[in-house]
């Protein structure tokens, strides 16, 4: 008998984001992403609903409507300064820079462009705008153990990836 997802059971998947209009993948999570159904779900409500009622084995797709998770566009989230002014670590495309404004609150920005003379960061979600569809494959589904349940995922012994080098595919 097939394990269904639902909450409480573990779920390991993979996924990718695909931008409906041009067809181009934007982000994709090909190393298992393991969490906690209904207790510490790691990607937008509308896809974990989606996700009740599957199986291991199952592809699915759920579109997604940027607009109306992360707003519209914010024009003023968005920066281009001369090369000269950006300390060189960040003169690369998909880097994120974190800023803090004058009230104190930090907001990622990512480089989206560069050339000889200027660079441009974006602070808006890179989701904010697009119509995308998620596509999740599910890999496991299966109880989960009390230590994965404190933990709120999988516990992987030795998994040491370094957050900074994880950049978005272009």
């Amino acid at each position: 008998m097939r394990e269904i997802v639902h909450d409480g059971k573990f779920v390991e998947l993979t996924y990718k984001v695909t931008d409906r209009k041009s067809g181009h993948v934007l982000t994709c999570v090909e190393f298992p992403l393991g969490y906690i159904h209904g207790h510490n779900e790691i990607l937008a409500p509308t896809v974990h609903k989606e996700l009740e009622g599957k199986s291991a084995g199952d592809v699915i797709e759920v579109p997604i409507d940027g607009n109306r998770i992360f707003g519209p566009r914010d024009e003023s989230l968005v920066f281009t300064d001369h090369i000269e002014n950006v300390p060189e670590e960040y003169r690369r495309i998909g880097t994120a820079i974190l800023m803090e404004s004058d009230r104190g609150q930090t907001r990622s920005f990512l480089v989206t462009h560069l050339d000889d003379e200027r660079l441009t960061v974006d602070g808006n979600n890179p989701l904010c705008g697009r119509e995308v569809v998620f596509t999740l494959e599910i890999l496991t589904v299966r109880d989960a153990t009390d230590a994965e349940t404190r933990m709120g995922g999988a516990i992987v012994a030795g998994a040491e990836i370094d957050p900074s080098l994880m950049r978005p595919v272009s």
